[in-house]
């Protein structure tokens, strides 16, 4: 067939003209459901309001669609037929023939009110629609014909043709799945006079870095291309297509192409995912009883066992009503209990399984009070369901030393009992200890994850106070307590010899014993600078706060979050704003803490005799620790970058460089690279990597396999900072390379006073559901928000249903 001439057999006319608005108007018209067969027909409509000579457009887009039809799979291919006669609306039997329909058409009323009712009653037994571009602006005044295509344009969108990048973020979706993530082509970009994700299933993004989207942009969340199944239809629309080359491009075809095997009901596809209505996030633990920790303690962690029971931990502090002792001279001073309790969701039942006795429960006030100490971590052995053992990452009371305020930090192993979910206090097995100061707080870490070989990963914090380098770099070697450093991260998240501002990676054996596995940082028997200055435990070093961790068991890939200094700006004597960082670890590297950090921005030196005066930039790809309070290496592993880094100002901050490649730090230069990131308040929340295939094939509550392989990255805070679904490349990643895809999850995993607004940490329990546990809105307690909550994907299945495909087990 001839593009733009009618096949025979269905009506021709002259162009439509302007319509009037419709109204209402119920049609009489019973198309077959569902309508077209297995002789795949697609009508292609291109019928204009305006009138007069053709967009060169549509005969481009006629002529590749025909092409699209008679190419692939026998079993894909379809005839194309095309019209711009809109009576075939209202033809109950020309309708009912075409799998699906295409609008090619521009803007304005091209349906009278039973024209459009037509398309309605075809939509609703279960037809196929395709919007392409112009589209969007057709049947302005019908909220429905809104609904179907999902958005309409804004009129001061730009109308040049500008090269831009598109994020594919669907990789599974038949229209998108072979196309590249980041996807780079030109033609008109629409802005949307709403948003419609979050309504609609959005497939593709343009990122709006990459041209000039005028006044009306939409940001860094800005749709081009989506789906849903619609008033028992299927519609899919792109915003794409606005130039006649689009129509040779070989990408754009397949994105076509797959587009109109779905709604034509050639093969199936998800186009629920992403959207909010298709999850529920319900609260699973009720508020304790007064003066009790009977429901939750202090939330501090979580893991999911294989059977479903949710194990999650209080670090230490107590119930409001309780006494908080933070006198040095008494012997209880900190004195907390760190709780584990169980929830099983066969009977929603919590039991407090134990409690250790820690120190972690000193309250607020300043650093030189407070302590962030107690419980920290949990992690179950991969042969949990034959052994119940639970390997808990705590700060025992008993150990610690009130003369010279330090406490020792363990890593044990204990036994549940799995039929009462008590834990037997008396079989722990001490498996790594190591001192910490506590003179003053913070950041203790805690985190713990495996990996598919049996070893463990364990995040310690750097421990040290934040109040005496301005918020940069905590490298101020000066203050001590009894000749210990509590400023100088130097010492601890800098230092070769010290497990404290680490990740450390063991192999924990059936004795309570563990061996180093291959591939740490360090061996720690380097015979370097004397030898005798490093442990073999390091598997990352350089990091400062890394509450959350977990390690994707399909690749053995780490990721891993940690929380940043205080400085709300940047400094040109001193180096970067407050940078809370996400990265993903493919092998033993050092990611820079307290010398560099993001993407290798150096800090100002700073050493005695006076550690006011600012000295030389910290050199990333050679660091050396030259401060006094150093014991291992002066030579250190060069730093790697990092992924996602972001401050109060936004996103992966970045400057101009000088000739020694010292970021310029002046706050009016910088480029944000990651305009989907902001901070202000900013604790990062590592999440886990979701894998479909891991959870129950039977489970109704799952989420679906278009989160497969997305990385969660979230903060502790819910306004401006990141609740987001990342895709990273693994050609760079490891390296440093910047996220190339990201979605929000803040309608997901809901924020605000009365959903998860302090999210303290999040993993996918073996049903595939999310798992998340809310701190409460208190610091140093629990309170009657501190809960657990399970958020479950309620969409259903992909569409159409397998017994309605029109050539069936496609």
């Amino acid at each position: 067939m001839t593009a733009g001439v009618v096949a025979a057999g269905l009506m021709s006319g002259p162009a439509a003209g302007a319509l009037p608005a419709p109204d209402p108007t119920v049609t009489t018209m019973s198309v077959k459901s569902p309508p077209g067969g297995g002789d795949v027909r697609v009508l292609v409509f291109y019928g204009s309001a305006a009138g007069g000579e053709e967009s060169p457009v549509v005969n481009a887009g006629i002529a590749a669609i025909e092409s699209i039809g008679l190419s692939g799979p026998a079993n894909q291919r379809f005839e194309t037929e095309a019209t711009d006669d809109a009576r075939v609306f209202t033809d109950e039997k020309a309708l009912g023939g075409y799998n699906a329909i295409v609008f090619l058409t521009g803007g304005g009323d091209v349906l009278d009110p039973e024209q459009e009712a037509g398309l309605e009653a075809y939509m609703e037994a279960g037809g196929g629609f395709v919007g392409v571009h112009d589209a969007a602006r057709a049947e302005p005044y019908s909220d429905w014909f809104t609904g179907l295509v999902g958005a309409r344009p804004a009129a001061s969108s730009p109308t040049a043709v500008q090269r831009a990048t598109v994020e594919v973020g669907d990789r599974q979706h038949p229209a998108t799945k072979n196309l590249p993530v980041q996807w780079k082509r030109p033609d008109q970009w629409f802005n949307w006079t709403k948003n419609p994700s979050g309504d609609v299933h959005t497939v593709a993004r343009v990122r709006e870095s990459t041209y000039q989207p005028g006044a009306s942009a939409n940001g860094w969340d800005h749709p081009v291309s989506w789906c849903r199944d619609y008033d028992g239809g299927r519609s899919f629309y792109t915003g794409m297509g606005g130039t006649v080359s689009s129509y040779d491009e070989t990408d754009f075809r397949a994105h076509l192409r797959g587009a109109l095997l779905w709604t034509s009901r050639l093969v199936q596809a998800d186009c629920k995912a992403t959207i909010n209505a298709n999850y529920k996030a319900e609260r699973l633990t009720q508020p304790n009883q007064p003066g009790q920790n009977d429901q939750i303690g202090e939330p501090h962690g979580l893991v999911t066992a294989p059977d479903g029971r949710v194990l999650y931990i209080g670090r230490g502090g107590a119930d409001s009503s309780q006494p908080v002792i933070t006198d040095w001279n008494n012997p209880d001073i900190g004195k907390g209990k760190g709780e584990i309790h169980v929830y099983d969701p066969s009977t929603k039942k919590v039991t407090l399984a134990g409690a250790l006795t820690v120190f972690g429960n000193k309250g607020g006030g300043d650093e030189l009070v407070k302590v962030e100490e107690g419980l920290l971590g949990i992690e179950l052995d991969p042969r949990f369901e034959e052994n119940g053992w639970v390997y808990l990452h705590y700060t025992p009371h008993s150990r610690l030393n009130r003369d010279t305020q330090m406490a020792e930090r363990r890593v044990s192993r204990f036994t549940l009992d799995l039929a009462t979910n008590k834990l037997d206090l008396n079989s722990e097995k001490v498996l790594l200890k190591w001192p910490v100061q506590v003179h003053s707080c913070c950041h203790a870490g805690g985190g713990m994850a495996w990996d598919s070989k049996g070893n463990l990963y364990i995040a310690t914090g750097d421990n040290n106070s934040s109040g005496f380098s301005g918020g940069y770099s905590g490298n101020n070697p000066q203050p001590n307590y009894k000749g210990v450093s509590f400023a100088d991260a130097r010492r601890t998240a800098g230092n070769t010899n010290n497990l404290n501002g680490k990740i450390l990676r063991i192999h924990p054996e059936a004795d309570g014993t563990y061996t180093l596995p291959e591939g740490n940082l360090f061996t720690g028997k380097e015979t370097a600078e004397g030898g005798g200055k490093t442990r073999g435990e390091i598997y990352v070093m350089g990091v400062r706060n890394p509450a959350r961790i977990s390690v994707d068991k399909k690749t053995d890939v780490l990721y891993a979050g940690w929380v940043g200094p205080d400085a709300g700006a940047p400094s040109t004597t001193w180096g970067p704003a407050k940078y809370d960082t996400f990265a993903v670890i493919t092998k033993a590297s050092n990611r820079g803490w307290p010398y560099c950090m993001g993407n290798k921005q150096p800090y100002r030196d700073r050493n005695l005799p006076n550690p006011d005066q600012p000295l030389g930039w910290y050199d990333c790809d050679h660091p050396k620790n030259e401060s006094p309070n150093n014991d291992g290496l002066v030579n250190l592993p060069p730093v790697t970058g990092n992924n996602i880094w972001y401050s109060p100002q936004g996103g992966a901050p970045d400057y101009p460089r000088d000739a020694s490649g010292i970021p310029s730090y002046k706050q009016e230069q910088a480029k944000y690279l990651l305009p989907w990131l902001k901070g202000g308040g900013q604790a990062a929340m590592n999440g886990p990597v979701y894998r479909y295939d891991t959870a129950a094939a039977g489970s109704t509550v799952k989420w679906p396999s278009y989160w497969d392989g997305k990385w969660f990255v979230g903060d502790f805070y819910d306004a401006d900072q990141p609740r987001n679904a990342v895709i990273t490349d693994p050609g760079n990643h490891g390296e440093g390379g910047l996220p190339v895809h990201s979605e929000s999850l803040k309608k997901i995993v809901p924020i605000g006073n009365d959903g998860i607004k302090n999210l303290m940490a999040w993993k996918f329990g073996p049903d595939g559901a999310l798992y998340v546990l809310d701190y409460g809105r208190g610091f140093f307690t629990s309170d009657a928000k501190s809960a657990l909550w399970r958020v479950t994907y309620t969409g259903g299945g992909p569409t159409p249903a397998a017994g309605q495909l029109a050539r069936g087990g496609q």
